[in-house]
């Protein structure tokens, strides 16, 4: 495996009890819902209809958005890199009697035969820790046509004002345009930070259209388990988050 694969990996079989300890139960409450600060898919209508729909979520974590699927009528499949987070998973999966196919692989090669989705979806998920090079034109193959990619991601202007020695999100570059790309801080993950023109470019030589770019902020009293990720008075000011949605043109 790729170096940062097996850092990623070392990483979230490490914080998964922690990560679900803290956010699990708010995520199967609101399931589906995109961002740290839950904007409600009802609203953001990234996915369509999903009943009767073969669907692939890349990062799955406990599975909370796979069991809300399969509730709704969809065939979800839900797939993680971490074999811990997909313990919390199975988990999640058999306390709601939910019938999701749960399978630890990387992003970047997926186990699926062409054409096996109707929809391939992340919150967070693989797309942010995956190289996007390699990712998207596996999603792109594991769809069928008119199939559509949806996924939430960090928005470059976190990373571009986040000042590492201080630890903390500031209002100011702290680095330059041209520094985004692989980013590792600390002892964390490693992040894959795209800017809008070149997810735009990526998107489209892997034979998407682009249907919708959301920049997401939190709602006027919207709240977050995620209190570490950015304030969210920051965050009212500046997108932190950017929600995608393309679709797969057809032959």
């Amino acid at each position: 495996m790729a170096d940062h694969v097996t850092r990623n990996r070392a990483f979230w079989d490490a914080d998964a009890d922690a990560y679900q300890a803290a956010h699990g139960a708010a995520l199967a409450e609101e399931p589906l819902a995109w961002g740290a600060w839950r904007a409600p898919e009802a609203d953001v209508k990234l996915l369509g209809p999903v009943t009767g729909r073969d669907i692939l979520e890349l990062g799955c974590g406990g599975a909370q958005w796979a069991v809300a699927l399969h509730a709704l009528g969809a065939r979800p499949r839900a797939l993680d890199l971490s074999r811990r987070q997909l313990v919390h998973a199975r988990r999640h999966v058999e306390t709601c009697d939910a019938k999701v196919d749960l399978v630890q692989a990387n992003g970047e090669i997926l186990p699926f035969r062409d054409g096996s989705f109707d929809i391939v979806f992340c919150d967070h998920g693989a797309l942010s820790f995956c190289d996007p090079t390699k990712s998207v034109p596996e999603v792109a193959r594991v769809l069928r046509a008119d199939g559509i990619l949806a996924f939430c991601t960090t928005h470059p202007l976190v990373y571009l004002t986040w000042d590492e020695e201080r630890q903390r999100q500031t209002k100011r570059f702290q680095r330059g345009y041209d520094e985004l790309g692989r980013i590792e801080l600390g002892e964390g993950t490693s992040d894959w930070v795209l800017t809008p023109g070149e997810w735009i470019a990526l998107l489209r030589n892997n034979g998407f259209e682009i249907e919708a770019l959301v920049e997401l902020r939190p709602p006027k009293h919207g709240t977050t388990t995620y209190e570490n990720f950015v304030p969210t008075k920051w965050a009212r000011h500046w997108p932190a988050e950017q929600a995608w949605r393309a679709r797969r043109r057809r032959p």
